[in-house]
C-alpha cells in the first residue's frame, strides 16, 4: 500500500520538497472569501470492508424494479432482457471497445454498428441511420438543429404533449441557436390539426410529433406530417421503438426525421443511464446527421468490410465548425439493443407490443372504474396511460410503495402543474398477480381517502 504523510513532520517534508513553506502558498489564487474557515465535518476514514458494508445499507433503502412491481415509465421501462444480451455484450471485445478508428483491427464493432443501423432504419421505415446519440432528448435536440440547419427557418413546434424532459433538453441545446420554440397546447393529450396549422408560419423549420405520446396515446400522425410538408416543413417524430411491432413505422407516413429512447431495447433502467438515443433519417439528411456512420466496402482483395463511412472530423478538432459537438455513441448500448433485437425479432416484437397494449388497456379500465380514479383521455394507448388520482398523485406513489408497487410517475415530479396526475406504465413484464394487486391496493386508497376526506371537501 502507498504511504500517504500524514504527521506534521511528514508534512513539512513534503512541502519542503516541493519547494513551498506553508500549505497556504498553494491557494494564493484562491480568494480569502472562498477559502473554508473550520475543517470539514467529515467521518473518520473507513476500511474497505466498512465502506462494503456502509454501501449496501444505503442500497437496501432503494426501491427498485427487482424489489417492487414497478409501473413506472415516462421514458424508462422495465422491459424483459434476454439473459443472452448480458453473456454476450459482458464480453471483453465488447465491454472495452473504444470507437473503431483502425477498421483493421475492429471489424467486430464495426459491424455490430452497421447491423444496429440497419435494423433502426428497418424499425423506423427510414433509409439512413446513426450509430447512435446520448439518448432521447439530445437525440431530439440534434434533429431540431438538422432542420435549422436544413430548411434555413428558425422557427420550431414542439407541442406539450412531447416529453417534458425532451423539450427541456432541446430547448438548453439550442439555447444559443437564433430559434423560436413554440408550444401547441393539448386538449386531453392529444394535437388537433387546427391547432397546429395556426403556428405554421414560412420560418417554420419543423414540426415535432411523439409517437405514441407522452401520455401513451397512439395519435394519427400522418395528417400532421401532411400538414408540416404543405408549408415546406420537415416533421420530427420522437417514437418508442417497442411499438414498432405493433403499429405502422414513422417512414411509411412519409417522416423526415425519427428519433428515440433505445433503452427499453436490451438495456436495464439503471437509475436514469447511460440510455441509447435513436436517429434515422430520409437519405437526403445523411450528410447532415449527427454523430457516425457505419458502411460496408471492399477491402483490396474483394473481401467484404466495414469502416467510417461519415464522421465529421470537425466534431473532434473544429468544435464551432461542428456538425455536432456529441463526439461519441453510446457503443456498448448499441450493441445491447443489437443482440436483443437479434433475438427478439418481429415475431418477438409484434408479442411484446401485443402484450403492453393488452395489459395497458386491462389495467386502464379497471382503475377507471374505482370511485375518485379516473383515465380522462381516450383512444388507443400504447404502454402508458394518465390516471387522476382522488388526492395528491404523490401521497398515492408512497402508499403503493409502501407495500410493494412503484405506481407510476407523478406528474409534478416531471414539472407538470398537475398535483392529481399519475402516468402508469405497463409492459409485458407485468403478470396478471401484479396488475390485480394494484387494482385491489389502489380500491383500498379510494376507501381510506373518502375516510379521510370530509363529505363538504
Amino acid at each position: 500500500m502507498r504511504y500517504i504523510p500524514n504527521t506534521p513532520d511528514d508534512r513539512e517534508a513534503m512541502l519542503r520538497e516541493i519547494g513551498v513553506s506553508h500549505f497556504n502558498e498553494l491557494i494564493e489564487s484562491i480568494p480569502e472569501s472562498l477559502r473554508l474557515k473550520s475543517p470539514l465535518k467529515l467521518p473518520n476514514g473507513k476500511s474497505e470492508g466498512e465502506v462494503k458494508t456502509h454501501m449496501i445499507e444505503l442500497a437496501r433503502k432503494n426501491r427498485n424494479a427487482t424489489s417492487s412491481s414497478s409501473f413506472v415509465g415516462a421514458g424508462s421501462y422495465d422491459h424483459f432482457i434476454p439473459s443472452a444480451v448480458n453473456a454476450l455484450a459482458s464480453r471483453s471485445e465488447f465491454a472495452t471497445a473504444y470507437t473503431p478508428y483502425q477498421p483493421e483491427v475492429a471489424q467486430g464493432t464495426l459491424q455490430v454498428i452497421y447491423e444496429f443501423q440497419s435494423m433502426i432504419c428497418e424499425l423506423f421505415g427510414m433509409e439512413a441511420a446513426n450509430a447512435s446519440m446520448y439518448d432521447a432528448g439530445t437525440a431530439l435536440a440534434e434533429a431540431v438543429m438538422l432542420t435549422f440547419r436544413s430548411t434555413k427557418r428558425s422557427t420550431i413546434i414542439i407541442p406539450d404533449n412531447i416529453h417534458p424532459s425532451y423539450r427541456r433538453v432541446t430547448k438548453t441545446l439550442t439555447r444559443c441557436l437564433d430559434l423560436n420554440i413554440i408550444g401547441v397546447p393539448c386538449t386531453d393529450g392529444k394535437l388537433d390539426v387546427a391547432s397546429v396549422e395556426k403556428e405554421l408560419s414560412d420560418q417554420t423549420a419543423a414540426l415535432v410529433l411523439q409517437y405514441p405520446n407522452f401520455y401513451g396515446i397512439v395519435e394519427n400522425i400522418e395528417p400532421f406530417i401532411q400538414l408540416a410538408h404543405s408549408n415546406k416543413s420537415l416533421a420530427i417524430i420522437v417514437a418508442d421503438p417497442l411499438a414498432m411491432g405493433v403499429l405502422e413505422a414513422p417512414g411509411s407516413f412519409d417522416a423526415d426525421i425519427v428519433v428515440g429512447e433505445g433503452q427499453g431495447l436490451g438495456n436495464p433502467q439503471s437509475y436514469g443511464g447511460p440510455y441509447l438515443g435513436l436517429f434515422a433519417a430520409k437519405q437526403k439528411f445523411a450528410r447532415m446527421m449527427p454523430g457516425r456512420i457505419v458502411g460496408v466496402t471492399k477491402d483490396v482483395d474483394g473481401r467484404r468490410g466495414f469502416v467510417l463511412t461519415l464522421q465529421t472530423r470537425e466534431q473532434h478538432i473544429r468544435r464551432d465548425k461542428a456538425t455536432s459537438n456529441i463526439c461519441t455513441n453510446e457503443g456498448l448500448c448499441a450493441t445491447r439493443a443489437t443482440f436483443f433485437m437479434s433475438l427478439i425479432g418481429p415475431s418477438g416484437l409484434r408479442d411484446i407490443g401485443n402484450a403492453c397494449m393488452r395489459r395497458t388497456a386491462y389495467l386502464r379500465d379497471e382503475l377507471a372504474r374505482i370511485k375518485g380514479f379516473s383515465c380522462p383521455q381516450d383512444g388507443p394507448h400504447f404502454k402508458e396511460f394518465l390516471l387522476r388520482i382522488p388526492g395528491n398523485a404523490e401521497s398515492f406513489f408512497e402508499f403503493m410503495a409502501e407495500r410493494g408497487i412503484l405506481s407510476g410517475v407523478p406528474l409534478s415530479q416531471l414539472g407538470l402543474n398537475d398535483p392529481h396526475g399519475l402516468l402508469v406504465a405497463v409492459t409485458e413484464n407485468r403478470t396478471q398477480t401484479e396488475l390485480d394487486a394494484y387494482i385491489s391496493l389502489a380500491k383500498t386508497f379510494s376507501k381510506e381517502y373518502a375516510h379521510a376526506v370530509p363529505a363538504s371537501a
